[in-house]
């Protein structure tokens, strides 16, 4: 008997498994860097929320955080790595897959 090929949810990334993570990934887009502030504007969540979605990220070296001042307040700005760009692009060829994979496609 012929074997199934693998099931393409088996390819997804955990790292984006909330739906936060995976909103920060899509905003900061290609080489985009973004401050704290207009992220959590842009996904609509609390600081704290925002700022546990990073610190997840980070660890995975999917984001990279540069911190510093503009006068006197300090600020927090996020990017996605190259990393972090590649596994996400595979996370959302997974998804798509996993639709096709659905429909016979």
């Amino acid at each position: 008997m012929a074997e199934s090929p693998e099931h393409p949810r088996l390819r997804l990334d955990d790292s984006f498994a909330s739906p936060i993570r995976f909103s920060l990934m899509a905003a900061l887009g290609e080489e985009l860097e973004l401050d704290f502030a207009t992220l959590a504007g842009i996904l609509q969540v609390s600081d704290s929320a925002l700022s546990k979605a990073i610190s997840s990220l980070e660890q995975v070296h999917y984001v990279k955080v540069r911190k510093g001042q503009v006068g006197a307040r300090g600020r927090t700005w996020v990017t996605g790595t190259a990393a972090g760009r590649r596994a996400f692009q595979a996370h959302l060829e997974a998804l798509r897959a996993i639709v096709d994979y659905g429909t016979g496609g």
